[in-house]
């Protein structure tokens, strides 16, 4: 029986339903509606306390071989750009987490490839780069019948109203201009999710980090995969030993989609794929 707190379970008039029987095929139908879904990666606790722990060591590595103060000028003290490049097979292996490439393949119609995987440091009790509204592919106002790129925001930490979880704006990714004010003060919703879990979101979606009131800080790790039209934030393929890897994950690393230098580069690329 319905009750005022439950939506009612029975139709009548309805001749087409979407069909969802797993979690996966749900999170799949919400990405597809409102442009969001929390994904769990599918971690034990100690892979979880790893992942931060290697987080943590590949950022002090970082700022040591960058420099605090570079970084500081660029705006980029609370980024770690392309994590996996630094020497931490962990982050390879979280970039081509079983779970978010099942989802992927039902989210992106063909190939994709990773863009970016970039670590993301949510200061306490200050602002940061990711706290302004944005699209994953910023400055686009367009938009399309399937996702071009899906972003995969992995938390490190959990995310909670307190530490400025992920603001986001359902649906947004289904229209071109940015609402207005009051529109979004009405419709933003915040996005609590468990450490160990995935944010994944339709790239066109209009998100923004919140402000962190607490007295850590909050760690992420974003990955953004597109169709392989898009040309990768850094190369990875040039800065990463491929060898070991399988073909499936060099394909979604990239390594078959480097852009030819020439057209002799161009002809034997073709000839490998017949």
């Amino acid at each position: 029986m319905t009750t005022e707190r439950q939506p009612p379970t029975a139709s009548y008039g309805v001749l087409d339903r979407t069909a969802a029987s797993t979690s996966e095929a749900e999170a799949v139908e919400q990405i597809r509606e409102l442009g969001y879904a929390v994904v769990d990666a599918g971690y034990s606790p100690d892979d979880i306390a790893r992942v931060a722990q290697e987080f943590d060591r590949v950022r002090a590595a970082y700022v040591g071989i960058h420099g605090e103060a570079l970084l500081k000028r660029a705006g980029e003290f609370d980024t770690i750009r392309a994590m996996l490049i630094q020497g931490s097979e962990i982050f390879v292996d979280l970039a081509l987490n079983s779970t978010l490439m099942s989802l992927l393949k039902r989210l992106i119609g063909g190939k994709f490839i990773l863009n970016q995987q970039n670590g993301i440091v949510n200061p306490p009790q200050q602002g940061y780069s990711q706290s302004a509204w944005h699209r994953d592919l910023p400055y686009q106002h367009f938009v399309t019948t399937t996702p071009l790129a899906i972003n995969a925001l992995y938390c490190i930490d959990d995310f909670t109203v307190d530490n400025g979880a992920t603001f986001v704006l359902p649906a947004s990714h289904k229209s071109a201009a940015f609402p207005s004010s009051a529109y979004v003060s009405r419709n933003a919703v915040q996005v609590a999710a468990k450490a160990g879990s995935f944010i994944v979101l339709d790239c066109m979606m209009f998100h923004a980090g919140g402000f962190n009131t607490t007295s850590v800080p909050r760690r992420a790790v974003n990955h953004m995969f597109n169709i392989p039209y898009f040309k990768q934030q850094i190369n990875i393929p040039l800065n990463m030993d491929g060898e070991r890897l399988s073909p499936e994950a060099r394909d979604v690393l990239g390594f078959n989609y480097i852009e030819p230098r020439a057209v002799a580069d161009y002809l034997g690329q073709r000839a490998a794929r017949k």
